[in-house]
């Protein structure tokens, strides 16, 4: 049916709206109960390296926790960097 909808474009009632808001934060807090205490400081740590070298955003980097299995961990980290007009020196 979501198909049908977006090729008639149907307008979405505020109510849908909220629950699509709402499942996102769910979602999000699932996730943040299960990282480590020790991720955000990981981050924080992992930026201020990056920073002594090059000038980024903080919402540049992220850093994932991925359980695989009892004994095995993957820890993702995505950093976007600007690109650079200048060339290194």
């Amino acid at each position: 049916m979501a198909l049908l909808d977006f090729f008639l474009s149907r307008k979405k009632t505020t109510a849908n709206i909220a629950k699509e808001r709402l499942q996102i934060i769910v979602a999000e807090r699932r996730r943040s109960d299960t990282e480590p205490h020790y991720l955000p400081q990981l981050k924080r740590d992992i930026l201020d390296v990056i920073c002594k070298y090059i000038q980024i955003d903080p919402e540049m980097v992220t850093v994932q926790l991925e359980q695989k299995g009892d004994d095995i961990s993957v820890l993702e980290l995505n950093v976007t960097l600007p690109e650079s007009e200048e060339a290194p020196k």
